[in-house]
């Protein structure tokens, strides 16, 4: 496609939303067309399921409805947003995308790494980042940042560990595609960090 897509990933507090908007800004400024998203989310319905997936009112969903809700907003968030924007040569920038599902439901909820995938990969026509910036946090410092917890914040902090090491796992399985960087760093040598590979990205051949 023309346009580059740029997914942020990581746990609770790791900071995804901040240097997000950094590198936005940053692109924005270097002259280039931006568009902004988020999952679950980024259209009308990705909007309500996430109503469903994040509220606290829902305590009771079930595993495997959970997964499934995800790549229902997921499928419908690249056919409605993401695909046509890189079609029309814009640089995505996305919080959380596919890899997300994989951390929380495969390896969080224990419900098969390659099977979260491969529903993700049905319901998105097998769309993958060009690259995936990686904030890895503690999941201890990084909840300690959350003021109002959403019912996925709140789950125990055994759960918060086990998608820490599921994120870790699926970067170091592709370290082309991933860049690992330790949220704990200061907001602006963390932005450097990632503004250096993304020069480095846009600059490499498809």
């Amino acid at each position: 496609m023309a346009g580059w897509f740029i997914v942020f990933e990581g746990g609770e507090g790791a900071g995804k939303s901040t240097q997000e908007a950094l590198l936005a800004q940053w692109l924005a400024d270097e002259g280039h067309t931006v568009v902004r998203t988020r999952e679950p989310g980024g259209t009308p319905a990705g909007e309500a399921i996430r109503a469903v997936l994040l509220g606290n009112e829902f305590t009771g969903l079930s595993d495997r409805a959970e997964a499934l809700l995800f790549a229902a907003a997921r499928g419908e968030h690249v056919a409605q947003v993401i695909r046509p924007a890189l079609e029309h040569g814009s640089i995505v920038i996305c919080d959380r995308y596919l890899d997300s599902s994989v951390a929380y439901q495969g390896y969080g909820r224990d419900l098969g790494v390659d099977r979260v995938r491969d529903l993700s990969l049905y319901a998105t026509d097998g769309l993958l980042p060009d690259l995936t910036i990686l904030l890895d946090v503690d999941p201890s410092t990084g909840l300690s940042r959350v003021e109002s917890p959403d019912r996925l914040e709140s789950e125990p902090i055994e759960y918060h560990q086990a998608v820490r090491a599921g994120f870790l796992d699926i970067a170091s399985k592709d370290p082309n595609r991933y860049l690992v960087v330790d949220a704990s760093g200061s907001k602006d040598d963390i932005a450097a960090i990632i503004r250096t590979r993304v020069i480095e990205l846009m600059g490499s051949p498809r």
